[in-house]
């Protein structure tokens, strides 16, 4: 079977692969991005007790591979709790926990780390508060960690075939079943492939571009 009929035949499993896929990779997007900005903002102004609770839940997120931490929250945590969650906003909830994890230390450590002549020169100038943040602080610390944010969503999306294995019927886990019936693995996992590279590169690539065009040393001399 050529890659075009196969894509033919399966093209509405395929889409509601690809469907399902999308949804948790916007669900975990939006929390890590949103929860995780919020969380990194409060744990910079706070260091010595919410910042030292993102440090040490990065440190421990980090040091667990993402598939135990989805397969402790989809077994162990809903016998103990003797609750039975959908395995995909199971699997939502547990990527979701680890890019807020990842994007909330990223966030604190740029805000921690921001050098403060440049609020003072801002305040040397007139500028109020509000407008050292929107017009200094913003950009600069912007400039810092969006290619750095972007890369993890990168991640974050290549971190959803891991979903397959409890059960959420995304891309991969359609894809496998589509090979168990034709027995093509070259073509079959080859458009897999394609289809992360067409989703992943261009994302890969900003990030890239992003840090080459704006990110720069700003700490003090």
């Amino acid at each position: 079977m050529s890659p075009i009929d196969l894509l033919v035949q399966y093209a509405p499993a395929l889409a509601g692969g690809l469907l399902t896929t999308l949804k948790l990779c916007l669900i975990v997007w939006l929390a890590g991005v949103l929860v995780g900005t919020g969380l990194g903002a409060l744990a910079a102004r706070w260091p010595r007790t919410l910042g030292t609770v993102v440090r040490v839940l990065a440190f421990v997120v980090a040091a667990i591979p993402v598939l135990v931490v989805l397969f402790w929250m989809h077994y162990p945590l809903q016998a103990i709790l003797r609750i039975n969650i959908d395995p995909f906003y199971t699997a939502a909830g547990a990527l979701s926990v680890v890019n807020i994890a990842a994007v909330a230390e990223v966030v604190r450590a740029a805000i921690a780390d921001f050098p403060q002549h440049y609020v003072a020169a801002g305040k040397v100038c007139g500028l109020s508060s509000r407008d050292i943040f929107v017009k200094i602080q913003l950009p600069l610390l912007l400039r810092q960690v969006l290619p750095v944010l972007l890369t993890i969503q990168v991640t974050m999306l290549q971190a959803t075939l891991f979903a397959s294995l409890i059960s959420v019927e995304e891309i991969f886990r359609v894809v496998q079943r589509i090979n168990a019936e034709v027995y093509q693995p070259i073509t079959v996992y080859s458009l897999l492939a394609l289809f992360f590279l067409v989703i992943c590169a261009p994302i890969n690539g900003m990030a890239i571009w992003l840090r080459m065009r704006f990110t720069r040393d700003i700490s003090e001399r």
